[in-house]
């Protein structure tokens, strides 16, 4: 963690009768000399010695990950408390612990450090620490990609390639004999997926089909429009894509509809409602939503009144997800992480964070050397996840994950039924992993399929129809 300002040396850390201490077992002595581990401990930053007087400090029993997030807990508490002295003291142990170059457990603790540093200094709290902290903005430079860089860049994890596999075979079995299919893209990584869509298409049985691409462009959105970002314009992106298709034999028609998921992505869905009014059924439509449609605002961060019953208040989610179920899709696939951000208490946000977001600096260590500049893209957007998890309230706070169970809940009661993914298409993404290293995997859950790391679930891949009822 780098500071280019200068800080007061912070008071010795010491069992604090009012805090009940860190109860982290460490061992301190205000009145000795420093042990070993303390004399070869990094010094608070912006200055060239250790908290005076001298605190005889192990930190060897601090290496732990759940002593290391207990420790990020209690930052988190005396942050929200605007306890400056007792987040000084957490901040220089984290400081010396959570080093942003160390092992997968430090360098996410150092990710989580940094975003409670940024919510400090956003919310005004404890200002004698903050301000002496330089912001975090050189670790968490997001990369703009160019779209071959981008291209490259996704195929290095299943993160994003399960959902596109496991999308892709799905919209091929539902737009199977259709001579028109319109896809609107709900998605982040700015239509990586579609060239392999394309060819699935060009080569079916019956012939290509015209391919009819609607882009949900939320870089208005922006600064809370999550990474990856995109170094050209849509309508660059859009001509590159129409080319290609035009390469497979394939008609293509490419449009970008600027819209906002902070209102539910109203603009959207008003196009789409007035396309459909000239439809002759000859078309298939698919909403393919990949790891964008938890960026609505859910309860926790405001509702819309019923016009219906004005007394109700309705979530943004439900309402999105009705407006679709209303438009009659053939298909909708639903691609998310399979984790709960939703908490409204930073300390719960936390918690759940840091047991899900071990899973990206564990994994990149399969397949990314340390230092490369492709491994400090990938991380500083893990780390741009982390700080919006924590420092952001609001609309601001875009990372909103619910788990597969609620948004399976929530595309029932919206008038959806689910779908199984067939055996071919779990195949292909059995194919797909075995590209990949050791410790992924997948498996079925209900109608769906999950990605795991190590038996961990991460993403999970759900595809639904409207419902008869």
């Amino acid at each position: 963690m780098q500071f280019t300002h200068t800080a007061p040396p912070p008071p010795p850390l010491h069992p604090n009768a009012h805090h009940g201490g860190l109860g982290l077992g460490l061992f301190l002595d205000v009145v000795g000399a420093p042990t070993r581990a303390a004399a070869s401990a990094r010094p608070w930053p912006g200055t060239t010695s250790f908290p005076s007087p001298a605190s005889k400090i192990s930190l060897g029993n601090l290496n732990s990950t759940s002593c290391m997030e207990q420790l990020l807990v209690h930052c988190a508490n005396a942050i929200e408390a605007n306890d400056a002295t007792l987040t000084q003291q957490i901040l220089w142990v984290l400081n010396n612990i959570a080093t942003p170059d160390g092992d997968s457990n430090q360098r996410l603790t150092a990710a989580f450090l940094c975003a409670l540093v940024a919510r400090a200094s956003r919310t005004g709290a404890c200002k004698a620490v903050t301000a002496a902290v330089a912001a975090e903005s050189a670790s968490l430079h997001v990369h703009r990609f160019t779209a071959v860089e981008l291209a490259g860049f996704v195929d290095l994890t299943p993160w994003h390639r399960f959902g596109y596999t496991a999308a892709n075979a799905a919209i091929l079995d539902a737009v199977e004999g259709f001579p028109v299919v319109h896809v609107v893209e709900l998605g982040t990584t700015h239509c990586m997926q579609i060239p392999t869509l394309i060819d699935m298409l060009a080569s079916r049985a019956e012939g290509p089909p015209i391919l009819r691409l609607t882009v949900a462009d939320v870089s208005a959105a922006a600064p809370t429009a999550p990474p990856p970002a995109l170094d050209m314009s849509y309508d660059e992106l859009g001509a590159k894509l129409v080319n290609f298709a035009r390469s497979r034999n394939m008609s293509m028609d490419f449009r970008v509809v600027p819209t906002s998921p902070a209102d539910a992505f109203t603009s959207l869905i008003d196009q789409l409602r007035v396309q459909q009014l000239v439809l002759d059924g000859s078309e298939a439509l698919v909403f393919n939503c990949h790891m964008l449609l938890h960026t609505v605002p859910d309860e926790t961060a405001g509702s819309v009144m019923s016009l219906a019953q004005p007394q109700q208040a309705v979530s943004l989610r439900t309402m999105l997800l009705k407006s679709l179920r209303s438009l009659e899709p053939n298909l909708v696939v639903v691609v998310e992480e399979d984790a709960d951000f939703t908490a409204g208490d930073v300390v719960g946000r936390l918690r759940a964070a840091f047991n899900f977001l071990w899973i990206p600096y564990d994994a990149v260590d399969t397949f990314l050397p340390k230092g490369s500049e492709q491994r400090r893209w990938y991380e500083a957007e893990v780390g741009w996840k982390v700080e919006n998890v924590l420092a952001q309230e609001g609309v601001e706070r875009v990372e909103r994950q619910e788990d597969r169970g609620r948004w399976g809940q929530r595309m029932r009661s919206s008038g959806f039924r689910a779908v199984t993914f067939g055996e071919e298409a779990a195949g292909e993404v059995k194919a797909m992993l075995n590209e990949h290293a050791a410790g992924w995997g997948m498996k079925r859950e209900d109608e769906d399929l999950v990605l795991t790391w190590k038996g961990h679930n991460v993403v999970f891949a759900s595809a639904w129809a409207p419902s008869s009822s």
